[in-house]
C-alpha cells in the first residue's frame, strides 16, 4: 500500500502539529483540517508552509462538504481532531457527543465515500475508567466514567465495525498521558503542563491527594512513532492498542523530578484529592510491541530534559 497524501485533522494542534512535520518528511502531501478552536497555525514551522507539502484548510469534522472537500485524492487519515477535556463533556455533554461521536462518523462515512485506503483513530486511554488491573491491556474492560470517555468508546465502536464490514481498514490508538513541547495550557490541561507554568511564576507545586496516585506519561515523539507504526503496517487492521511507556509514575516523583531538572526549590503544596479522580492508570504496551514493533525510546527524565530546555527552563546543570 502507497500512501502519498494524507488528511491530519486537529494538525494544528499539539500531537497533531508533530505528526505533520514528520509526514512531511516522506509523503508528498499532508492536508490539515482545523478549526483552531485549540490548534494554532504558528505551531507548523513557516519551513514547513514554504515548502509547499501542506495545505491547511479552516474547517470542522462536523461540516460534511468541508470535510469531503478535505479528501479528494487523499490516500489515508489520521484523526486527532476531538473535544478532550473531560469537565467540559460533563458540563456540555450534547456539545461533546456533536463532535466527538457525529463528527467522528460522518469523517469515518465519507471516508469510505472517499475510498481512504486507512483510517488511524487516536483515542484515550479514559476509555478504560478505574482499572480492575494493573498494567492496563487491551482485554480490560472499558468502563468510561465521562461523556468524553463515552464518546471515545463509541467512536472505536463504529471504526471496529466498519473495519469488520470491509469498508474501511483502520486502526484505534489508545494514548495515555501524552507531553511535549507546543501543548498548551488551560484550565484543562495536563499535570506536567501546569507544573511547568507554576515553575516559570516561581509558585508551589499543587499535588492533589498524598501525590500517590500513578500516570503512564509518554512523549510526544514516541507517539508519533506509534502513528506512523500502525499507518504503515497492513497487518494490524482492526486491533486497538495502548500507547504509554508501561511505566507507572507517581504525581509526587514527577513534581520532585521536574523541581530537580529545573534546579529550583519551589515547595510542593499538598491539595484535597478531587472527586473522581482515577487513582492509579498505566498501560501494558506488550500488544503493541509484539504486533506494530513499538518501543517508546524516551524516559520520562529524557523527554522532561527536551521539554523544559525548548522553553529555557532545563537547569544548565542538568
Amino acid at each position: 500500500m502507497k500512501i502519498s497524501n494524507v488528511l491530519v485533522t486537529g494538525g494544528a494542534g499539539f500531537i497533531g502539529s508533530h505528526i505533520v512535520a514528520k509526514l512531511v518528511e516522506q509523503l508528498d502531501c499532508v492536508t490539515i483540517l482545523d478549526n483552531l478552536s485549540t490548534g494554532k497555525l504558528s505551531n507548523i514551522s513557516p519551513k514547513l508552509w514554504d515548502s509547499g507539502l501542506v495545505k491547511f484548510v479552516k474547517g470542522d469534522i462536523r461540516d460534511t462538504l468541508a470535510v469531503k472537500r478535505c479528501l479528494i485524492d487523499v490516500d489515508a487519515v489520521l484523526h486527532l481532531a476531538a473535544q478532550t477535556s473531560v469537565p467540559f463533556s460533563v458540563r456540555n455533554p450534547s456539545v461533546n457527543d456533536e463532535i466527538n461521536i457525529k463528527g467522528t462518523s460522518n469523517l469515518l462515512h465519507s471516508s469510505v465515500e472517499a475510498k481512504v485506503e486507512k483510517f488511524i483513530f487516536v483515542s484515550s486511554c479514559a476509555v478504560y475508567g478505574n482499572p480492575v488491573y494493573l498494567p492496563i491491556d487491551e482485554k480490560q474492560p472499558p468502563n468510561p466514567i465521562s461523556p468524553y470517555a463515552e464518546s471515545k468508546l463509541a467512536s472505536e465502536k463504529e471504526c471496529v465495525h466498519l473495519n469488520e464490514q470491509g469498508q474501511l481498514k483502520n486502526v484505534v490508538l489508545r494514548l495515555f498521558n501524552v507531553y511535549g513541547p507546543k501543548q498548551g495550557l488551560n484550565d484543562y490541561s495536563g499535570v506536567i503542563t501546569k507544573f511547568m507554568d507554576r515553575i516559570k511564576q516561581k509558585l508551589p507545586l499543587i499535588v492533589y491527594g498524598d501525590g500517590s496516585q500513578t500516570r503512564d506519561f509518554v512523549y510526544v515523539q514516541d507517539v508519533v512513532n506509534a502513528i506512523l507504526l500502525a499507518l504503515e503496517n497492513t497487518r494490524v487492521d482492526g486491533e486497538v492498542f495502548n500507547i504509554g511507556t508501561g511505566k507507572a509514575t507517581t504525581i509526587q516523583e514527577l513534581a520532585e523530578t521536574m523541581l530537580s531538572l529545573t534546579n529550583t526549590n519551589l515547595e510542593i503544596a499538598k491539595a484535597p484529592a478531587r472527586s473522581g479522580d482515577i487513582k492509579d492508570s498505566y498501560a501494558n504496551i506488550s500488544k503493541a510491541n509484539k504486533l506494530l514493533g513499538f518501543e517508546p525510546v524516551f524516559p520520562l527524565k529524557n523527554g522532561l530534559k527536551d521539554l523544559l530546555s525548548e522553553i529555557g527552563l532545563l537547569s544548565s546543570k542538568k
